[in-house]
């Protein structure tokens, strides 16, 4: 099992006959999936996705994939195949558009309605291709084949590239639910064929890897769901994604059942349940449906709520809930159902949300207390019976952080796959295929490219560090003025302290080794502002860390009267 190491360097040439992977997120994260495949010269995107960010990035709304990899070769491009429509799947999709507008953009009916929706907000009108199961399409050097997968939303494929250098099967997200809500499975059949055929290179969804056994279908949560709606006394409150059709889906049923009108909170998911409707992904029975703006009409216990916030999303409608700051007052008796797995790195977010919710009396149900939602991921035995049909040559694990990926090999491993020929890689590592074997070819620069407000790529890890300090310590400034012909204090130094539970006069405690700091720096003969400046940095800071235990942010300003 090979695995990248500090000393890779960039790749050479690709050789004639190979294939080449790259991806620029997505390994090593939950988010950002898309995966560059190149050979004879051209490119061919799977997925382009967004992360969301984490406490450790403040003031971050999305981290978009590096797209500076392929930025000089957008001509080269043939297309950007869409797996399916979930965010971390599609959401960087608008900006790799306003690189080159018209890269044609290939998935389902109902991926593509997604992004034409998203794409418009952003004024962009893409050229399209839709495509469904079983179909084959010749894009260049690329011989593409779909392949019906089961995902928590509805539509998601699976692609087979096949080119002269060799084959690859990238499953996007999936799952082998035997019970699909939409009677739509995993196509085995498939898989087992192109198997037979031959998969030089099989990249395979990680996620739930190291989670034993098979995935739960999702049949079996509606009466989980039945059971809180039976019991609920006044309204509910159902958060989930915004693209989560099927648990939509089933709130609709549980309302109906009993007796509930439902409406939808915020904007994204109005779109999308919208859209889902229209196209007949999403059943919606008559009359069930009300305008937000209309809940007043309605008893409590006659009114449901789907909106946004799973995830603990500071914006989203229900952390403003949680925080008194909706039109939807939470109170005593509401029932808030949390209908979604806990994403890496959101756990905290979410749980503030929780405790938020309960502080103000209502009955919060999520996964931790009850059976209300089962994942979208194949587990290990589903991971394994996918190896035993599929039979790949070589293999990439994705979709997943490191644990997730190191599982996954594990188990090509235990199912057959040589070690040697199961590659982990990280984003950025490039992998080619050539006569059949892949292998470790280099690695090229990628980073996280932040949203930050309007603002695309301005921010950086030196930015993200400041506002850390900034939160986490505090700052103190500490400002001078000396006599320009004499080099002393003429004035201060005068200090102000922020994010300090510290009373104001042993902040004013470092006065004087400022003072000393700024003499003895001018008698040496140091007489430059910015030298100054750090001087007073150092004295400060070094006072700081001794006296109150504290690294906070220090600006020093000296002036010249």
């Amino acid at each position: 099992m090979s695995h990248p190491h500090p000393e890779l360097t960039a790749p050479p040439d690709l050789p004639a006959n190979g294939l080449r992977v790259v991806a620029l997120g997505g390994l090593g994260e939950i988010g950002r999936n898309m995966a560059v495949l190149e050979t004879r010269g051209r490119l061919l995107i799977i997925d382009c996705g967004v992360l969301f960010p984490e406490d450790h990035q403040p003031g971050v709304d999305l981290i978009l994939p590096d797209f500076s990899y392929i930025e000089d070769r957008l001509d080269d491009i043939e297309a950007v195949v869409l797996t399916h429509g979930h965010e971390d799947h599609i959401g960087a999709v608008p900006y790799l558009l306003r690189l080159k507008g018209d890269l044609p953009l290939i998935g389902s009916t109902l991926t593509l309605a997604l992004v034409e929706a998203k794409l418009r907000e952003h004024r962009i009108r893409p050229y399209t291709l839709a495509v469904k199961e079983g179909q084959r399409e010749r894009l260049g050097v690329f011989d593409l084949e779909f392949v019906a997968v089961n995902h928590s939303i509805p539509d998601a494929l699976a692609v087979f590239v096949r080119t002269e250098a060799g084959t690859v099967l990238h499953t996007g997200d999936f799952k082998m639910d035997q019970l699909p809500l939409d009677g739509r499975l995993t196509d085995l059949r498939a898989f087992g064929r192109l198997g037979e055929e031959g998969v030089d290179l099989f990249l395979t969804d990680s996620t739930n890897a190291d989670v034993p056994g098979f995935t739960t279908p999702e049949l079996e949560i509606a009466p989980a769901i039945d059971k809180v709606f039976r019991h609920a006394q006044r309204r509910i409150i159902v958060a989930c994604f915004s693209s989560h059709v099927h648990r939509v889906q089933q709130v609709l049923d549980a309302a109906e059942k009993a007796g509930r009108k439902v409406a939808m909170v915020g904007r994204s998911m109005v779109r999308n349940m919208g859209i889902a409707a229209e196209l007949g992904y999403l059943h919606v029975p008559d009359g069930l449906l009300v305008d937000i703006k209309k809940i007043g009409n309605l008893r409590d216990d006659e009114v449901v709520l789907i909106c946004t916030g799973s995830q603990g999303e500071p914006m989203a409608a229900l952390s403003r809930m949680a925080n008194r700051d909706h039109r939807i007052e939470v109170g005593p008796g509401d029932t808030v159902l949390l209908a979604s797995s806990l994403i890496p790195g959101n756990e905290n977010a979410v749980y503030r949300i929780i405790n938020g919710l309960m502080r103000l009396g209502a009955n919060v149900v999520h996964k931790g207390n009850a059976k209300v939602h089962v994942s979208g991921h194949a587990s290990a035995g589903e991971l394994l019976y996918c190896y035993n049909i599929v039979r790949p040559r070589n293999v990439v694990p994705v979709h997943g952080e490191w644990r997730h990926m190191y599982a996954n090999a594990q188990i090509a491993i235990a199912s057959g796959t040589p070690a040697e020929r199961v590659i982990l890689a990280e984003d950025g590592v490039v992998v080619d295929l050539v006569d059949g074997r892949a292998s470790v070819a280099g690695v090229v620069d990628v980073g996280y490219v932040y949203i930050d407000g309007s603002n695309i790529g301005g921010a950086d890890e030196a930015l993200l560090k400041d506002r850390r300090i900034l939160r986490d310590e505090g700052f103190i400034t500490c400002t001078v003025v000396l006599d320009s012909a004499t080099g002393k204090i003429a004035s201060g130094p005068e200090i102000t302290a922020r994010g300090f539970a510290e009373d104001e006069e042993i902040i004013r405690q470092v006065i004087p080794r400022v003072e000393r700091a700024i003499e003895e720096a001018v008698a040496g003969g140091v007489r430059d502002d910015y030298q100054l400046e750090q001087v007073i940095r150092r004295a400060v800071g070094s006072w700081a860390g001794g006296k109150i235990r504290r690294r906070p942010m220090i600006i020093p300003i000296v002036l010249q009267a």
